[in-house]
């Protein structure tokens, strides 16, 4: 530590990553002597599960506390491809969320003010500090920790510097490590062996690559999350894509057996089969939020869009608050969009304020129309309505008395599934909706029957999630978490 003495300035480059977000999570950071690039000192460790900017603001403060150790008088330019922890450090962004703060004020303790200045760059030039943080989380993965005489990090930049130098581009680009990044998802995976599984039962021969490609392809899907980079964009932050148009979607709607309105759908098989790519991009995800509670919610009366659009209750104000701690502790949401009703709206905003989003209407999301029955328990329509309910429960075609049927309901949810996904690319949207519309969007997702709408439960102020692919396949994720509100 004495050879630091008398420097006048240190270079602290830092990065972190959760692959999963939340996921495991570590952070990387080097102390660079800005004269000749060397690396002075080296921070790197598995931190559990965490967020991406916990383990950034976690890889900021090591690197801060390594520097200080060094030269305490020194100024610090810190590095970090990181825009959210650069903008908040330099105070021209506000800090929001409850996890960054603490981090925050921490490490402006660390140097006096005006010591420290801030500097965004471009992730290929942050490669020392992401390799660190990558290998702090390659160590968590294996059950240990980072160890020091184990690292290439400072071998692989020095190496990626001196051929960035040689080239004349006097920075580093590419990847160090020399091999792309793979992403993969259980989930896809499975579904592409359902897809090729149903072919081959289908036309009685054999999937190409069924007997060796099959289970490579599975278990290339099935571990590449954890093999894949942490870097937003690919396995983490950017938690949907475009879906091509010509992708068939294994929830589209097709014509009931009865010539139907298409309620009654069933899966369509994907066309690319196991010609798909091992890599099929990252989902797009709709994290599902029921409204909270109103008074009509623990009486179980029907409220859809054709009644008194009721607003939160205490409780459903308190659920609302739950629900919004609950998202802003997980840090991945990045757009809120909410059913024009009162309720939701109340419940998208409370949100909004804990996550520092603006909230968006659609009207696909809204509630069915229950018509008649609005207001009513179900005893009141079975009394005043029989035959009318008698017919709703068999058949998706069936409305409520002057309201609208499940399969209207499942087209304007489907026209909205596609319209979102499509707007939001490379998103995780919060959708702030309703009973039915969040049932039919798992019920699309699993290619279940229209009864299925009839066996799930969805609880006020619960979260269910689906993720969509490139390649058409869909992946339920949750149905009805609350354990928010215990």
């Amino acid at each position: 530590m004495s050879g630091a003495a008398g420097v006048r300035e240190l270079i602290v480059e830092a990065d972190g990553g959760s692959r999963g977000n939340p996921g495991p999570a570590g952070y990387g950071a080097v102390v660079l002597d800005p004269v000749t690039g060397e690396a002075l000192a080296e921070a790197a460790e598995y931190i559990g599960v965490a967020t991406n900017n916990v383990a950034e603001y976690k890889g900021l403060l090591a690197g801060l506390r390594a520097a200080r150790e060094l030269a305490p008088d020194a100024s610090v330019r810190v590095r970090m491809d990181s825009k959210l922890v650069v903008e908040q450090m330099s105070g021209r962004w506000k800090i929001k969320h409850p996890d960054m703060k603490p981090l925050a004020a921490e490490a402006a303790r660390i140097y006096p003010p005006g010591q420290v200045t801030y500097e965004w760059i471009p992730r290929e030039r942050n490669k020392h500090a992401d390799r660190l943080a990558n290998e702090a989380m390659d160590a968590g993965r294996q059950g240990r920790q980072w160890q020091p005489s184990t690292s290439r990090a400072a071998l692989d930049a020095g190496a990626a510097r001196v051929a960035g130098e040689a080239t004349g581009r006097g920075r580093v680009t590419g990847d160090t490590e020399g091999v792309p990044r793979v992403v993969g998802d259980a989930a896809a995976g499975a579904a592409r062996a359902r897809a090729a599984l149903a072919a081959t039962a289908s036309t009685g021969t054999a999937a190409p690559g069924t007997a060796s490609t099959g289970t490579a392809a599975t278990s290339a899907a099935a571990t590449g999350a954890a093999a894949a980079g942490h870097r937003p964009g690919t396995a983490d932050r950017a938690l949907d894509a475009p879906r091509p148009a010509d992708a068939p979607r294994p929830d589209a709607t097709a014509p009931a057996p009865t010539g139907g309105d298409g309620s009654a759908a069933t899966p369509a098989t994907p066309s690319r089969g196991w010609a798909a790519p091992a890599d099929l991009g990252a989902p797009a995800t709709f994290v599902l939020l029921r409204h909270g509670e109103t008074a009509l919610t623990p009486e179980k009366r029907f409220s859809g869009s054709g009644g008194s659009d009721p607003e939160l209750s205490a409780a459903g104000r308190r659920q609302a608050d739950a629900v919004a701690a609950a998202l802003a502790a997980r840090g991945t949401v990045q757009e809120i969009v909410s059913s024009p009703l009162l309720r939701c709206r109340q419940t998208a905003l409370t949100v909004a304020e804990r996550l520092g989003l603006d909230v968006r209407i659609d009207d696909g999301l809204r509630e069915a129309d229950f018509g008649a029955w609005e207001g009513l328990t179900f005893a009141e329509v079975q009394e005043r309505y029989p035959d009318d309910l008698n017919a709703w429960l068999a058949s998706p075609k069936a409305a409520p008395t002057g309201g609208e049927s499940f399969a209207a309901v499942s087209r304007r949810v489907a026209a909205a599934r596609d319209r979102l996904t499509e707007r939001h690319p490379g998103r995780t949207v919060l959708l702030v909706t309703h009973v039915t519309p969040i049932k039919t969007l798992v019920r699309l997702a699993l290619g279940a029957p229209p009864e299925a709408l009839f066996r799930m439960e969805l609880s006020a102020a619960s979260l269910s999630a689906v993720a969509y692919y490139r390649d058409g396949n869909a992946s339920v994720r949750l149905l009805n978490d609350t354990s928010h509100l215990r």
